[in-house]
């Protein structure tokens, strides 16, 4: 316990890890794209069919609550699945602790959000992870296509979270320890996203063109 809320932890996960964190993210994220694409061009049936009209249609049906089909025939899990991203994405970016490290490392700082509605949206990724578990428990037809794997990408999600939650309010572990889970934690987020269905994250975008482009031009209906 005393390591684990140590200062020389707090510079190796500040120092060295952080740059290993984003360097594994970039560079692995680049070669996954890289490698996807390059795998489509060998295939020289993919890109020919690619519509940019088609392309955009789809991918904004998709980012848009409810304005696929598909959105609109589940609407709890609509808008859980939406809560979850918007939260999980924008929370971390827009922080206002966070852009005090980006303005004390490198200079860079933005608009913060108010910490209140900081710490609601961080209770939404708590809250929809925690439903999301359960789902893959109690639902049948989830619980038959999850795999150990899902609960690690879960708990990947989850954790960086919820030590920030307990971090800032000063719960349970000591001050200085919970804030380095919560650096440890975000960093293997980070580093697991190449690796992982994090990923999706950038496959979704060439998906929905590959699929819309489909769709649209060669059997004149809609993907959503």
């Amino acid at each position: 316990m005393e390591f684990l809320g140590s200062t020389a932890l707090y510079n190796i996960l500040r120092g060295p890890l952080v740059w290993v964190a984003f360097l594994v993210f970039i560079g692995g994220s680049s070669y996954k794209v890289y490698t996807l694409l390059y795998l489509a061009k060998k295939e020289k049936v993919i890109f020919p069919f690619i519509s940019l009209k088609a392309t955009l249609k789809s991918i904004f049906h998709w980012l848009i609550p409810f304005a696929s089909r598909n959105w609109r025939l589940r609407p709890v899990m609509t808008t859980v699945t939406f809560l979850f991203h918007i939260c999980l994405v924008f929370t971390p970016i827009f922080l206002l602790s966070h852009n005090i490290l980006w303005r004390e490392s490198w200079g860079i700082t933005w608009w913060s959000l108010p910490e209140n509605i900081a710490d609601i949206m961080t209770m939404v990724v708590i809250f929809t992870c925690i439903f999301f578990f359960l789902r893959r428990i109690f639902a049948p037809e989830v619980r038959f296509v999850t795999f150990s794997s899902d609960y690690l990408i879960l708990a990947i999600s989850f954790l960086p979270f919820l030590t920030g939650f307990l971090a800032y309010h000063q719960w349970v572990l000591p001050h200085k320890a919970m804030v380095n889970l919560h650096i440890l934690f975000g960093e293997v987020m980070l580093i697991a996203i190449p690796f992982t269905r994090l990923g999706h994250m950038f496959y979704f975008f060439l998906t929905r063109s590959w699929m819309g482009s489909n769709f649209v031009g060669l059997w004149h209906t809609r993907d959503w």
